[in-house]
């Protein structure tokens, strides 16, 4: 008989809580209080790096590859051959899984294509500064999630912090606002798919089941694959592009998407990896800071013209991170003290 966790198991958020007997933590088992700030700091760190890369290999390299879905299938494709390969190469194990466990991590694939779904309707009915200050409240939902759903306490300068880090990627954003009722309501739900994904992914390897970064990818990236072709096929992308390249794509281009499939899938390990041990509110917080980010690597490698207001956004959202940042530090050196 299998005993493998479920998920009837108590959904207790573990991350948040200090064990009464401590023991020393497992790879696969250790959350986001049981790591140092260095180890943080250094997946955040390289997390960056994967992530800008893969912007800036996009913009250079990649060019105008106007078929989202096919990118997405890409990305997901390539996480699963990646992952694939480490499997056979015994760098992770995979867990015996029930057919529940199997149906939710199917819903969370559904979750993650729909998010993608979401967003890529709703740019249509709304200004890109619009879309970029709502996705800038995702920090905001992340902290009444764990707040209202796992009953997790933060301290009063968590909440504070959040202003400044709100309110300077708005500014840092600042242009053109413009949206339809329905662009509205799409780009809001996009804004609590994308939270809801974030906290999910974390719950899959720090809850009951506890699988590993690799694992999850793994179980997530053939279906969300699948899903994403069919909407390439739904959607008419995979016709266009078989259209643009009627004998075939060049052997460049063949070249210069598996080099985006490579970053993509490093970006993805390393994303699971950071949620895993930094936690999906910081994660969120890591949205907002990268939007600043490419604003300064657009000022710097392209020659983007941004105004005053959109500087001080910057200042004032990087500010808000730094606050945020020692706050969680301050937080973690007094739980530790317990």
């Amino acid at each position: 008989m299998s005993t493998s966790p479920t998920f009837k198991d108590k959904d207790e958020d573990l991350e948040a809580q200090v064990p009464l007997n401590p023991q020393p933590p497992s790879p696969t088992a250790r959350t986001e209080n049981e790591v140092s700030g260095t180890t943080k700091l250094l997946y955040l760190a390289v997390y960056f790096l994967c992530n800008i890369s893969l912007t800036i290999y996009n913009k250079l390299i990649l060019g105008k590859f106007s078929y989202p879905w096919l990118l997405t299938a890409l990305h997901a494709g390539s996480a699963s051959i990646g992952c694939y390969i480490l499997l056979l190469q015994g760098r992770f194990t995979l867990t015996k899984l029930s057919l529940q466990q199997n149906v939710v991590l199917f819903l969370f694939s559904i979750l993650f294509t729909v998010n993608i779904a979401t967003s890529n309707v709703s740019l249509a009915m709304v200004s890109i500064p619009f879309h970029q200050i709502m996705r800038s409240t995702c920090p905001f939902f992340a902290v009444l999630i764990y707040r209202f759903r796992y009953g997790r306490s933060y301290p009063r300068d968590t909440y504070l912090s959040l202003i400044p880090l709100i309110l300077g990627v708005g500014l840092a954003t600042y242009g053109d606002y413009y949206f339809t009722t329905a662009g509205f309501i799409l780009t809001f739900l996009g804004v609590i798919l994308a939270v809801v994904k974030t906290v999910a992914t974390n719950r899959i390897m720090t809850g009951a089941l506890a699988l590993s970064p690799l694992e999850t990818l793994l179980r997530m990236s053939p279906l969300a694959c699948a899903q994403a072709l069919m909407c390439a096929i739904a959607s008419g992308e995979l016709a266009g592009f078989r259209e643009q390249n009627p004998e075939g794509p060049s052997g460049a281009l063949i070249l210069t998407l598996a080099g985006n499939g490579l970053l993509a899938f490093c970006l993805n390990y390393s994303s699971f990896s950071t949620n895993k041990v930094a936690g999906a509110v910081t994660m969120t917080v890591c949205g907002n800071i990268k939007q600043c980010l490419t604003i300064l690597l657009g000022i710097v490698l392209f020659g983007v013209q941004v105004g005053f207001l959109n500087g001080c956004g910057m200042v004032i959202a990087l500010a808000g991170a730094a606050w945020y940042s020692a706050v969680e530090l301050r937080s973690k050196t007094q739980k530790g003290g317990r």
